[in-house]
């Protein structure tokens, strides 16, 4: 792990919000969480903290679509400051793409990947827990807030053209459908929505070219303000890409040389922003796997080459670790195993942005 994984109060609100739909007040909830009530005072939580309150409302609703509808009852109070940029940008897409860059301002819970293809686009969602694994009521929230979150923008329900996640069924099947409309598959290679390229692509009734500068200037400062202290961080994954793009596996001591210090005074500095680099650097392998198997890119042997395994087998162990399943799974999975008529040709990857 990084940097420590926070979420916003926006999202934590949503949750007890829909706990006290159910009848669980938020006093009794946070008590079953093991959380004191002066921790609604913070501005962001911890993702263990969130994940507690998560297990807590499961249990005391004992209702097992509450993820689902946690994700309906999203609304613009969960996505904080950056309402504003979403509902002034110009399409679904542009607003997806700010989603991407200001993450950081919702949660630090996951990443959005979205996966371009001729008729159609998945929006994968990559979890990224703490020390306690998630629950998977996040997970299904998560996916029915995107469905909420396209309808809110575009001022019209929003139908996805498939759904699907790489956890098991929690609920009757008959939730899902009535949640997304659409098929729902599970036990599969990711978690995602599959949007029509005509939906992604509609005007947006509220878009302002101006608005959007104004607002997004602000998530600017405020992204700016919540990632103080994180410049190691950034530059080090900005020279781990490059390394890895350059052919060569990086190691801590070129790290040091290529920032200008020494290797103790990286180890320190790291030290002190809880940053591992073996763990910095799985994390850009993973980002870079995950794009070059999606698109093709070259024979399993070829990436994990570029990548700096010294042998296949170690870089399809470590693909299985990330994703839960194999390489030309996750190929298959990311569309060419689409419905028929929805993503006819090779996806291309959208680049994932930092923040």
């Amino acid at each position: 792990m990084t940097l420590q994984a926070t979420v916003s109060l926006g999202w934590v609100n949503t949750v007890l919000a829909a706990a006290e739909r159910q009848g669980v007040s938020r006093a009794a909830l946070l008590a079953q969480a093991g959380l004191p009530p002066g921790a609604l005072a913070q501005e962001r939580w911890p993702m263990d903290h969130i994940t507690r309150l998560w297990r807590a409302a499961a249990a005391a609703t004992g209702n097992p679509g509450f993820g689902l509808q946690v994700g309906l009852q999203a609304g613009p109070q969960s996505f904080g400051s950056v309402d504003g940029l979403l509902q002034s940008s110009a399409t679904l897409r542009q607003a997806i793409a700010a989603v991407q860059r200001y993450q950081r301002l919702i949660s630090d819970g996951g990443r959005f990947q979205l996966i371009a293809g001729q008729g159609a686009g998945w929006l994968v969602y990559h979890p990224r827990q703490g020390l306690l694994a998630f629950s998977p009521h996040q997970i299904e929230a998560v996916l029915a807030a995107v469905v909420t979150f396209a309808g809110w923008v575009l001022g019209a329900p929003v139908q996805a053209l498939s759904v699907q996640f790489s956890q098991p069924r929690l609920g009757p099947l008959a939730g899902y459908r009535a949640t997304f409309g659409c098929p729902v598959a599970f036990e599969q290679a990711f978690s995602g929505v599959l949007l029509d390229n005509a939906v992604l692509d509609a005007p947006l009734p509220r878009a302002d070219a101006l608005s959007q500068r104004l607002h997004g200037r602000h998530a600017a400062a405020r992204l700016a303000a919540l990632s103080a202290g994180g410049a190691l961080v950034r530059e080090l994954r900005a020279w781990l890409e490059a390394a890895l793009q350059a052919g060569h596996l990086p190691t801590r001591a070129q790290a040091a040389q290529a920032l200008l210090v020494s290797e103790r005074t990286l180890a320190r500095r790291m030290r002190d922003e809880d940053l591992s680099f073996s763990g910095l650097l799985d994390e850009v392998r993973r980002a870079s796997a995950l794009q070059a198997v999606a698109e093709g890119r070259g024979t399993l042997a070829e990436i994990s080459q570029s990548l700096g395994y010294a042998e296949p087998s170690v870089f399809w162990r470590a693909f299985r670790r990330w994703t839960g399943c194999t390489p030309a799974q996750w190929r298959k999975g990311t569309g060419l195993s689409a419905p028929v008529g929805a993503m006819s040709q090779a996806p291309e990857l959208v680049r994932q942005l930092d923040g």
